[in-house]
């Protein structure tokens, strides 16, 4: 069985609706098991849940853009890898991520990038969006990659649980994206 683990930080919930179809996408994929870990509010996991991103196939990160920057929740736990980061312990596991902001760009590809920059310094091989722009003169947020990413899902949340739809979409086609790689 493939272990994919979704690490995370919502403080309002959006970005755990986007971790929620991120998941979804993944468990379509025949023999692949998927555990979402939530960030803490102090930004801290449990030994349990080191242990459960320590044993996962692929790891994807998760956070909302606060000031064009991840969380500090997500940034805390991310430098409290360090010590996995010194004994390669996610060398050559599966990576990917999503982030999402108030508005369209909100500055989320900054922190697309940073996610990126964590999974290489842990010698992690990272997995695109691999989607398509929307492309139309008159795209709207119902659908599929709408506001053109390509590292992973760049969702827009103006409003707590207000999600628009077609980010929703691509979260879940790039949870099965991501759960194909790690499996082959």
């Amino acid at each position: 069985m493939t272990r994919l683990a979704i690490v995370y930080y919502s403080q309002t919930g959006n970005t755990a609706l986007i971790a929620a179809a991120v998941a979804e996408g993944a468990e379509t994929v025949a023999g692949v098991d998927v555990l979402r870990i939530p960030i803490a509010a102090d930004g801290t996991l449990s030994a349990d849940d080191w242990a459960a991103l320590d044993a996962a196939d692929a790891i994807i990160f998760g956070t909302a853009t606060h000031m064009g920057g991840p969380a500090w929740q997500f940034k805390r736990m991310a430098d409290d890898s360090g010590l996995r980061w010194l004994d390669r312990a996610w060398l050559d596991k599966i990576a990917g991520g999503f982030t999402c902001a108030g508005s369209p760009n909100g500055d989320k590809g900054t922190v697309m990038l940073y996610l990126a920059t964590l999974a290489a310094q842990h010698g992690m091989m990272w997995v695109s969006l691999g989607q398509l722009p929307a492309q139309l003169e008159n795209s709207t947020p119902a659908e599929q990659n709408w506001v053109g990413g390509s590292f992973g899902p760049t969702a827009t949340a103006p409003a707590k649980g207000a999600v628009a739809q077609g980010d929703l979409l691509s979260a879940r086609t790039y949870g099965a994206r991501l759960a194909t790689v790690a499996k082959a």
